[in-house]
């Protein structure tokens, strides 16, 4: 099986973008692994397969793929780059563009020089949604990781993630903690592990260790997921500027009900085609 695809990335999230709208997709486990791989295969964080939605109230269902193999049910630079793929394989005309997705459906604005900005669904801390194993609601959570007490806060931005603060987000024992949390038996589900260094009100320094994939460049959802937690935390202002280590994002969140809005490049790497076993 030939496949085309689109090689993307948004600060160094990066992705294969494939149209299942004009070519027929359907993926197994090996076959996605074999096109993540960065040895035998394309390379990438995820697989991002666009095809008709099924909802009359959608443009389009976008569904993403782990480099492992495994759903995710949202990546926010993912979707960012899906907006600049439609609109440069002409598959939208639109400025507006909703996506729906194994999580919450995202809002994609497109401004007229094909920059994207993706509004998630607004950010949900009740245990039970994350999911994540609490007796009640709260801002900050103390769970134990082999023997050590950590105080993080727990968020869904339509995928689980844990934010934990950090002094030095450079130095983040994100290699030891970061496979330990996503898998920590309070979450069910696993969860993206976000490191947290406040600079300012406006500003923090950030590392995702993203659950299926480990630690990327950068994450918008994890990005969405910390600012939000900072938010809510009194620390941090509604728009804020993210530095992850492949660049910068920006996040805005005016609270409540709002959606998460998220910014950044999203940029074509290349296109080609792909020859895949069946079965």
């Amino acid at each position: 099986m030939k496949l085309a695809f689109t090689k993307m990335q948004g600060a160094g999230n990066d992705f294969v973008v494939i149209d299942g709208v004009t070519q027929s997709v359907e993926l197994n486990t090996a076959q996605l692994k074999r096109i993540a791989d960065r040895h035998r295969g394309i390379g990438c964080d995820q697989v991002l397969v666009i095809t008709p939605p099924d909802d009359p109230d959608a443009d389009f269902r976008y569904t993403i793929f782990n480099a492992d193999g495994s759903r995710a049910g949202q990546c926010g630079n993912g979707a960012r780059c899906v907006g600049r793929f439609l609109r440069e394989q002409r598959l939208t005309r639109k400025r507006e563009v909703l996506l729906i997705t194994d999580g919450e459906p995202i809002l994609l604005s497109i401004s007229e020089d094909n920059r994207v900005l993706a509004g998630l669904a607004p950010p949900r801390f009740l245990p039970a949604e994350i999911p994540f194993s609490a007796a009640a609601v709260a801002q900050q959570y103390t769970i134990d990781v082999q023997g050590q007490q950590l105080s993080v806060g727990a968020v869904s931005m339509g995928n689980p993630h844990v934010v934990l603060m950090v002094d030095d987000c450079r130095g983040a024992p994100v290699n030891k903690l970061g496979p330990l949390l996503e898998c920590h038996a309070d979450f069910p589900e696993k969860a993206n592990v976000g490191f947290m260094q406040i600079v300012s009100r406006d500003e923090i320094q950030l590392r995702v260790f993203e659950r299926g994939v480990g630690e990327t460049e950068a994450c918008g959802s994890g990005a969405c997921a910390a600012v939000a937690h900072g938010v809510q935390l009194g620390l941090l202002a509604p728009d804020v500027a993210v530095h992850l280590p492949g660049g910068k994002l920006t996040v805005s969140w005016q609270g409540a009900q709002e959606r998460v809005w998220l910014g950044g490049p999203a940029t074509t790497v290349f296109n080609g085609t792909i020859s895949l076993r069946n079965g």
